[in-house]
């Protein structure tokens, strides 16, 4: 145990710090402060010394230089337990600063903002705080050194059990904690920074790409058992995110669950109706809309009812007794929702297995943040990433053009822009045959768009769907018209897909021919 006589207060966020100085004063600790911080501590009668005091230097530069002393960092760094640094620092008529807290200049939240500068950017990146914090986390078996106001709390409690100490659990702990707080914030400078052109402007690609993750859990094993996993979440997640779900019951989610949950999830919330997602494998195997859970749910299970097997379960609407006793008849190894109701609670109380996940749907504001949905995309090739912007581009009827002779009907343009939706999600090559809100068949991740349009017709048949006057969407364009004449046999009515093709006259022809109604989008979703 190390007992805190001296502290060395400096933050730019003041939340909770007035409480924090004011119970250390409870523990008989001498207050060292900077700036602002001091100010705040001598309006509120809370004893302090200013730093420019303690060392004999005064702050200068517009208080860019202050803390960069040797009596700070010497007091920070000097180790008890070497009589050589404790001779040192007695020669030096340099003390002990036992405890140090400091959170950084706001430099994320100001690079945030769509009006900041990079001179905005310059003035908020801290350089005395990381250097002390650094010096207090290097030497974490004497120093204990808060970086967040979510940490006072913790510590003041062991202080108060202790007698005014904290554990060397406590003190490695809250040193990794700052590393990685330094390591966040010097990523963020390093993104911003890099990703200016030598003209000034901005390139949304930075020239260094700083991964910023935080583990949420170990995992039993990867995509198979031979392999080991963790999750990781983004340091700052989308509101509405798969990594903010809370889970209400059921065995530990597996790498499998986590990436098939995703995928449902994020499909559910892309419908502003009540919807119902099933996923297996990544690919959804069945969606609906209907006027309550239940319907959805019917309808969403009837496209594939062997796939449903062992799925995953999304729901847009809070899940109510009706669609929970639907549900709890087949087996089901995740489900998500935004919110349940008792009656519904309780009837998976019984499937004690059932992983049962809350997530809240995202809300307000116009940006893909706000949406929940991530604003980039990566994936791992070898020693390499490719980073992208996300697919969260969303058509409306002013963005499409009909291509055949034939004009839709209002009714097939809705089911046209609900196949587009599903086709989203699905694995490339994707054709989705779709009717009146629901799926009645899911082609995915063939190599030819025409076996994926024959799976999807042979996925309907089977689970005895008719396609007679279906809408179908491709999530690519058709490169020949034999994709086209496989669906018209199959009885689809009308056809979405992105166009651009050298063969679109083609395929165009091949709709006319069979008197299929052709829509373009002129935008692809591929997703592999």
């Amino acid at each position: 145990m190390a007992v805190i006589k001296r502290a060395l207060i400096s933050v730019s966020d003041k939340n909770g710090i007035l409480e924090l100085a004011q119970a250390l004063l409870g523990f008989g600790v001498e207050i060292l402060s900077t700036g602002g911080t001091a100010k705040l501590f001598r309006d509120n009668n809370i004893p302090v010394i200013e730093v420019s005091d303690y060392t004999g230097f005064p702050e200068m530069l517009d208080g860019r230089v202050k803390t960069l002393h040797p009596k700070v960092h010497g007091g920070l760094l000097g180790r008890r337990e070497l009589p050589e640094h404790v001779a040192a620092m007695q020669a030096a008529d340099i003390p002990n600063i036992d405890l140090l807290v400091v959170n950084l200049y706001p430099f994320e939240a100001t690079v945030a903002r769509p009006d900041a500068t990079l001179e905005d950017a310059i003035e908020n990146i801290d350089i005395g705080g990381p250097a002390m914090v650094r010096s207090a986390a290097k030497n974490w078996r004497d120093v204990a050194v808060l970086t967040d106001a979510s940490q006072y709390a913790e510590v003041l409690a062991e202080m108060q059990r202790t007698g005014g100490a904290t554990s060397q659990a406590t003190r490695f702990n809250l040193s990794v904690a700052a590393f990685n707080r330094i390591s966040n914030y010097d990523g963020a400078i390093s993104d911003y920074l890099s990703s200016f052109n030598a003209d000034g402007t901005r390139n949304p690609f930075p020239g260094q790409a700083n991964g910023r993750l935080v583990k949420v859990q170990d995992l039993r094993y990867g995509e198979n058992p031979h392999q080991q996993a963790a999750f990781y979440r983004d340091l700052y997640p989308a509101p509405g995110s798969l990594v903010t779900a809370q889970q209400l019951q059921g065995k530990e989610l597996s790498y499998n669950n986590i990436a098939d949950a995703d995928a449902a999830w994020e499909c559910v919330k892309s419908f502003d109706t009540t919807a119902c997602v099933i996923v297996k494998h990544a690919n959804p195997c069945g969606v609906a809309t209907g006027a309550n859970p239940l319907e959805a749910y019917d309808k969403a299970f009837k496209t594939d009812t062997t796939s449903a097997f062992g799925g995953i379960i999304a729901f847009n609407q809070t899940l109510d007794l009706a669609a929970a006793e639907a549900v709890s008849k087949q087996f089901v190894e995740v489900l998500i929702a935004p919110d349940y109701t008792e009656e519904a609670l309780a009837v998976f109380k019984a499937k004690a297995n059932v992983r049962v996940l809350k997530i809240a749907l995202p809300t307000g504001g116009d940006s893909a943040w706000s949406h929940g949905r991530n604003s980039h995309d990566t994936k791992r090739v070898g020693s390499g990433l490719l980073i992208q912007t996300a697919d969260n581009h969303e058509i409306s009827l002013d963005d499409i053009k009909v291509v055949t002779k034939k004009q839709p009907t209002p009714e097939q343009l809705q089911d046209l822009l609900f196949a587009w939706r599903v086709a989203k999600y699905v694995k490339s090559n994707a054709i989705v045959f779709c009717g009146n809100g629901t799926t009645l068949g899911v082609g995915a991740g063939q190599m030819s768009r025409v076996d994926s349009t024959k799976i999807a017709a042979i996925k309907a048949q089977n689970a005895g769907l008719s396609l007679q006057g279906s809408a179908v969407a491709s999530d690519a364009f058709f490169p020949f018209r034999d994709g086209v004449d496989v669906l018209a046999e199959a009885g689809a009515s009308c056809v979405i897909q992105p166009g651009g093709s050298i063969r679109d006259d083609e395929v165009i022809a091949a709709a006319d021919e069979h008197g299929l109604v052709m829509i373009f989008t002129g935008v692809r979703h591929f997703r592999h």
